[in-house]
């Protein structure tokens, strides 16, 4: 599946909970927000939580008649075929026409996957050009990454979901000559006690000196991203009184600041046509006194 010019962010991880598509859905409305034209797929058709997401956020943005922005959003339909190869087939279709829709219309596509491998989640992976893999910082949950040694922190061996990664990116550097940037982010970190989290941080060093991979420091567990989610809000956001119906705590200022800093570790690409784009929405928004409009875009129908 060939194609150009839209830089592919992938969000996967084979263990839930790790907050996959919280994540990746901040990314695309911070791209946005940056003057970037964003679509987005959810892979995910058991769960779909990427698609409340962006349900909610619609559904929240008309009963209030709010002007938020919006991404080109895609997800699968749950199969119900009792066969896996028509279900995969159905689901690879529809992947690829919305691969091919949105290239060159979008500058970022943003994919969230499942918690699980399948033929689809392989085939995300290899076309990503930055695959983010959130991780709770836990010695339990690196197994998803290797089997670490929890006196030393020394991985022992790595796991599937690495082997997966590690074959997609051969694929693609087969395919185009292209690496893929492979980001491990640490969710949770303040839960941790000290001791705990040097273990982490050590195995994860390690890990990612082994696997070629870079790691960043993610979020902490905020009860602020429950609150957010049944309206489709993130704290990229105007949080006023006006948006969310109340004050914002220091939690929301704390968690942006967070995922800033985390949107500084990726490196993603800039654009001199979005900052173009941003500067003449503000201006628009200036001159007009209100703010900036975005273009409101459905989901296609399942």
């Amino acid at each position: 599946m060939n194609r150009t010019g839209t830089h592919v962010i992938v969000v996967g991880n084979e263990k839930g909970g790790s907050g996959k598509s919280t994540t990746a859905f901040h990314l695309a409305i911070y791209l946005l927000y940056r003057g970037f034209r964003v679509a987005s797929i959810d892979c995910d058709s058991r769960q779909q939580t990427f698609t409340q997401y962006v349900r909610n956020r619609r559904n929240w943005a008309q009963a209030h008649d709010l002007r938020l922005p919006h991404t080109t959003h895609y997800h699968l339909p749950l199969t119900r075929s009792d066969s896996i190869r028509e279900n995969q087939k159905l689901e690879f279709d529809l992947f690829r026409q919305a691969i091919i829709e949105i290239e060159g219309q979008a500058d970022f596509l943003v994919v969230d996957t499942p918690g699980f491998d399948t033929h689809l989640t392989r085939l995300a992976h290899s076309l990503a050009d930055t695959l983010i893999t959130p991780l709770n910082d836990s010695v339990i949950d690196l197994d998803v990454m290797a089997h670490v040694d929890p006196v030393t922190g020394d991985p022992r061996e790595m796991s599937h979901y690495a082997r997966l990664v590690q074959r997609a990116r051969t694929e693609r550097l087969a395919i185009d000559g292209r690496t893929i940037d492979w980001v491990l982010v640490r969710n949770r970190i303040s839960m941790l006690s000290s001791r705990s989290m040097r273990l982490v941080q050590s195995a994860l060093e390690k890990i990612a000196v082994r696997l070629g991979c870079r790691v960043a420091e993610g979020i902490a567990e905020r009860v602020v991203f429950r609150s957010l989610f049944p309206m489709g809000l993130t704290v990229f956001d105007p949080l006023d009184e006006a948006l969310l119906g109340g004050a914002p705590s220091a939690s929301h200022l704390s968690a942006r600041q967070e995922y800033h800093q985390l949107l500084e570790a990726l490196k993603l690409p800039s654009s001199d046509l979005a900052e173009a784009r941003l500067a003449a929405r503000a201006a628009l928004a200036a001159t007009a006194n209100r703010a900036p409009r975005f273009d409101h875009m459905a989901i296609p129908a399942d």
